[in-house]
């Protein structure tokens, strides 16, 4: 006898349908699984005849052909034991198939309990999209599921009360659709930060706008302290950037049961030793790299130039185009990654090259080699490029409060108001991530503009990318003045943020 249950796999960030065949036939008793199966699936095989016989069954003495349809896709992980136990079941007479619109995944510890699983967020919306109704996963996973939405979730917790359901003896409850929970974790205050006041300004117009940057500094003058503020101005997610972003942390196995939805605003921070594929994403079976798991929120690398030059130079095509394209031997993906990029260094390898105090030591040639681990094409893509000096003494005895994180949050938010009102329908979010036809359309200068932005592009020497990106910019300081359109202080200060030179004199 044959049977036929219906389960899901991962590939890339998206789910997709496998089908799990199951075949008992007369013979020596064995237990073959075909169609790719990495080492984890066919390890299945042990915890499948453990989880059977501890359930209470008798595991068939027989030949088990197990097929994981597409037979030519590659699978991977331990989604599929529950399925392949049901499909033996089902196989042997021990149960009746579950019907068409059913589907099934999950881990088997040898006592037949339920294991979670990497990724059940978009293997659920794979089978919400396949026609599924009644999906049965493990426990621990329902919750993160339950956001599919418009699907039925089934927490399980061991293979005896699955049974018991298909069976009609004792319903399992589905999972209630949960409701967003309040963000509770609160950022650092803008309040905490002495001085600065031309860099908080700066970094307000990239938050309005989902703008890069990269601060130049000698040691202690703030920037870290600048960056770890940011994502408390950002402005709060959509429910459809959260399941976008919950969809990729949930494949790289960081969410849980308690943390089934990611609602606030990622803000990585990697070490400059990480490596070119922990940064894009990859491995024998592709997973997202940082540059991914900071989609829709901020990407800090302190230290810049300390990172490889193989690691800084894979950021290029992401900043450009928003995703990320893996290619290994199994296959080519492509992951999300639309982020904001912030950056911190040192202006020389001492930290304290220009330096009133005459503290640096380093040579104009090691300054410059220093400086020149950044390539021209990197810097290009810098939408504000911003010098964070050293704080004087008065500055950091002053006890006058700051500006708080809250009052910047508000300026912000009312800013991409106006920019979700001007992009609706076009799937862009802010004018950071406006083409070439939106800046046409959007950005245009009046003639006070017009010559001051040909006087800055003849004298500054700006490349086309640079003339767009301070145009996007000057549309962003225009947003957060509530001007319909760029006049010319707002291109004066786009064109400031970008007069400060990373190169030696």
């Amino acid at each position: 006898m044959v049977s036929n249950i219906r389960s899901f796999g991962i590939q890339g960030v998206g789910g997709y349908e496998v089908r799990v065949e199951c075949f008992l036939s007369n013979g020596l008793p064995a237990f073959d699984i075909v169609g790719l199966p990495d080492t984890a699936v066919k390890e299945a095989r042990e915890r499948v005849r453990a989880a059977i016989k501890n359930s209470g069954f008798k595991y068939p003495v027989s030949r088990l052909t197990v097929n994981l349809a597409p037979a030519d896709k590659k699978k991977a992980g331990t989604v599929y034991d529950l399925p392949v136990l049901l499909g033996i079941l089902a196989a042997a007479g021990d149960i009746k198939q579950p019907g068409d619109d059913c589907g099934f995944f999950g881990e088997l510890s040898l006592t037949g309990e339920l294991r979670p699983v990497a990724g059940a967020l978009p293997m659920a919306i794979a089978a919400r999209k396949a026609g599924v109704r009644h999906l049965f996963l493990p426990a621990d996973n329902a919750r993160e599921a339950a956001w599919a939405g418009d699907i039925s979730i089934y927490p399980v917790n061991t293979v005896t009360e699955l049974i018991a359901h298909l069976k009609g003896e004792a319903p399992i409850a589905p999972e209630v659709c949960p409701e967003v929970p309040p963000v509770t974790e609160q950022f650092p205050d803008f309040a905490d930060v002495k001085g600065q006041e031309n860099v908080r300004r700066a970094l307000e117009v990239a938050a309005a706008g989902g703008h890069n940057v990269l601060m130049s500094g000698p040691p202690g003058a703030g920037k870290s302290m600048l960056a770890k503020r940011l994502p408390g101005i950002l402005p709060d997610m959509t429910r459809e950037e959260m399941i976008e972003t919950t969809e990729i942390h949930s494949v790289a196995g960081l969410t849980d049961r308690t943390n089934s939805i990611i609602s606030r605003r990622p803000f990585r921070s990697p070490h400059h030793t990480v490596s070119a594929t922990a940064m894009s994403g990859g491995g024998s079976n592709p997973r997202p790299g940082e540059i991914s798991l900071a989609h829709n929120g901020v990407l800090f690398l302190d230290e810049f130039p300390e990172f490889p030059s193989p690691v800084l130079e894979v950021l290029r095509q992401p900043l450009e185009d928003g995703v990320v394209t893996v290619s290994r031997v199994s296959g080519t993906v492509t992951f999300p990654s639309r982020f904001m990029l912030v950056a911190a260094m040192n202006p020389c390898k001492c930290g304290w090259y220009g330096h009133p105090s005459g503290r640096c030591k380093c040579s104009e040639k090691a300054v410059m080699k220093y400086r020149s681990r950044i390539s021209g094409p990197l810097m290009d893509r810098m939408d504000l490029l911003l010098e964070v000096p050293a704080l004087e003494y008065e500055t950091l005895r002053t006890r006058t409060p700051s500006e708080s994180s809250a009052e910047i949050k508000a300026r912000v938010d009312k800013a991409r108001r106006i920019q979700q009102e001007r992009f609706a329908g076009t799937g862009i979010t802010c004018n950071a991530q406006m083409g070439p036809a939106e800046v046409r359309k959007y950005c245009e200068l009046d003639s006070a503009g017009e010559i001051l932005m040909k006087k800055a592009f003849d004298k500054m020497g700006l490349s086309a990318r640079s003339y767009d990106r301070i145009l996007r910019v000057a549309r962003t300081i225009a947003d957060l003045a509530g001007s319909e359109t760029i006049q010319a202080v707002h291109v004066a200060e786009a064109i400031q943020y970008r007069t400060f030179q990373f190169e030696t004199e």
